[in-house]
């Protein structure tokens, strides 16, 4: 009996498929035979694009960009109160749903298992293959991050039957197993995928080789981590080191590299040197469906109706970044010296890129001498709409060109693994055996292409000699500045296990930005706002005074929280399943 694809997987695209139309005319419509499938080159790589869609991240990767699980930004969450219950992440997924996990999984494993029973070239196979190959390596590697060790299932388990019930009872596997089984996936994908796909336009987005060693690179980094590698393994590290050495060399043959903007990168698509794993959005209209990304409109701020204002960053971010020289503020020297009333002057230009303050020129909505300008005055805010609570708004990848109508259909790309990345995946993972030089080169060129200014010895502002675990609190640094907003500062913090050290105990704040009232009227400063030097309008009219953001409760991460718990509902559906350690089980994530 064959296997059935139910045809809402992909009928959309099959309707617009001439090569089908006569296959459509004569067979049943509710659903679509695997054999038929897989003997049509057409048919086969539509349903790998249905896999696309499904495993493929938004914006800001697993959970949006979290930044309200960091120090970037802030807002309410169990996570940071303490409060944490065993339902509460439910990624793991308990019930038949093509939209959970293992859900995803099935898809996959059922294109991966009846591929080869097709006629389509053996060529075609293996290419098709590689791509589904890398995408369930993703989605076990999620669920690792997640859990540690989860069931392996690598064949489509039957959905009917008492024998059927029984073997769908799967153990959790060690983390190890499920490491290795993930690596082997990317290994698979890697050896028959090309590192760029020559059609240019036509298949941009899809997996590369070069994709697949990325993210070998990214996931033994993650298994040598203190999280998952407590005891500092040096095999571990050298693991890692080779893979993302490996990665390196792969993608600098093959034309990837830094972007020459940090600010510009995300509005190059297609052929953007710096994107290495791509999530495609279009803002097309007539015969494509618009696929918006929707980060663009929910953080810009709210004018004429349009830009929800959200990933507004934290004080502490503000605070972060370095100077123009790359000293952290605290050590800033007398050419670049920073000033606390002033502190948008003399940054790293990954500064403005990232962060829009009170007064900065910000073309939005099309308005190409637009200011923003979020002080208070008289305890009333005068941004028009929803106002931020930070004084601060997120400025990374926001579009300046679209004018107001039009912002909410940004087709801007999300590149959740870019050339960077490699580089400080590398520059980690070189620190963790010992190789601080090659560490050393990798930050240097980062600092290169933000803009810092590169200094009498050459270090862009780094100290020099730096001891094993200075240069890895170096690299984490550098990570805050360089990614953030994008995902990856929370995992940082988890993988590192420093939520204590770094959060606990803490409130993150904001700004208050109050216009001095008593010095000049809110009405004669906004008839000249525009026109006054920024550096006047501080010095002399504006009061800065810190606010509390975390109002109900001081952050309180608990150690349990770096692995967190199978929900009870996959425990009750499973048998086999042991809880993690921690939460009421003995089941070891690290091992």
């Amino acid at each position: 009996m064959y296997k059935r694809i139910h045809i809402f997987i992909f009928a959309g695209l099959l309707l617009l498929t001439a090569s089908c139309s006569k296959v459509l005319d004569k067979r049943d419509l509710g659903s679509l035979q695997a054999n038929l499938v897989f003997n049509d080159s057409v048919l086969a790589r539509t349903y790998l694009d249905y896999l696309y869609d499904q495993n493929l991240p938004s914006w800001g990767g697993t959970w949006g960009s979290s930044s309200n699980l960091s120090d970037e930004s802030y807002g309410e969450s169990k996570y940071f109160e303490g409060s944490l219950l065993v339902n509460d992440v439910a990624d793991f997924g308990t019930k038949l749903d093509a939209n959970n996990n293992y859900g995803k999984i099935r898809a996959l494993n059922l294109f991966l298992q009846e591929i080869d029973k097709g006629t389509i070239s053996p060529t075609w196979k293996a290419t098709l293959k590689g791509q589904a190959y890398f995408l369930r390596a993703w989605r076990y590697f999620e669920l690792v991050k997640l859990y540690g060790g989860v069931p392996l299932i690598l064949v489509q388990q039957e959905a009917v039957g008492e024998e059927a019930k029984d073997n769908a009872y799967v153990p959790r596997s060690k983390t190890s197993e499920c490491i290795a089984q993930i690596l082997k996936d990317l290994d698979a994908a890697m050896a028959v995928l090309p590192a760029r796909w020559p059609n240019g336009a036509a298949d941009w987005g899809r997996i590369t080789s070069a994709a697949a060693a990325a993210l070998k690179g990214r996931v033994l980094l993650y298994w040598a981590s203190p999280e998952f590698n407590p005891a500092g393994l040096a095999d571990r590290w050298q693991a890692a080191y080779d893979a993302c050495k490996a990665a390196k060399t792969l993608l600098s043959a093959n034309g990837y590299g830094l972007h020459t903007s940090f600010s510009q990168m995300w509005f190059t698509e297609v052929n953007n040197p710096e994107a290495v794993f791509v999530t495609c959005f279009n803002n097309a209209t007539g015969d494509q469906a618009r696929k918006n990304n929707g980060y663009d409109n929910s953080t810009r701020p709210s004018i004429n109706g349009t830009g929800g204002g959200s990933n507004q960053p934290s004080k502490e971010l503000v605070d972060a970044f370095p100077m123009k020289d790359g000293k952290k503020p605290a050590e800033a020297s007398a050419d670049y010296p920073y000033d606390p009333q002033l502190f948008y002057r003399n940054r790293d230009p990954r500064f403005d890129a990232t962060i829009a303050f009170n007064g900065v020129n910000w073309p939005l909505n099309g308005v190409s001498g637009y200011k923003l300008w979020t002080y208070t005055a008289d305890g009333k805010t005068t941004e028009k709409g929803k106002a931020s609570n930070t004084a601060f708004y997120c400025r990374k990848a926001i579009d300046p060109k679209p004018a107001t109508g039009e912002v909410q259909y940004s087709g801007t790309d999300w590149m959740e693994i870019r050339y960077a990345e490699v580089l400080l995946n590398l520059a980690e993972a070189a620190n963790g055996i010992n190789k601080p030089s090659e560490a050393y080169d990798e930050l240097i060129a980062i600092r290169q292409r933000a803009g810092i200014l590169a200094g009498d010895d050459g270090l862009y502002g780094l100290k020099p000699a730096m001891t094993r675990a200075e240069m890895f609190d170096a690299i984490l640094d550098e990570r805050l500045y360089e990614f953030a907003f994008e995902g990856k500062r929370f995992w940082d913090l988890r993988r590192w296990k420093l939520f204590e050290t770094k959060l606990n105990g803490k409130r993150r704040t904001g700004l208050t930005i109050n216009l001095k009232t008593a010095i000049i009227s809110a009405a004669d400063f906004e008839a000249q706002r525009d026109t006054v030097t920024l550096d006047r309008a501080y010095r002399e009219y504006f009061e800065l005074k810190p606010k509390e953001m975390d109002t109900k409760y001081a952050i309180g991460w608990k150690p349990e929280y770096y692995y967190f718990p199978i929900p009870k509902s996959a425990l009750d559906n499973n048998p086999l399943l042991v809880q993690n350690i921690g939460w009421g089980g003995n089941f070891e994530p690290a091992q």
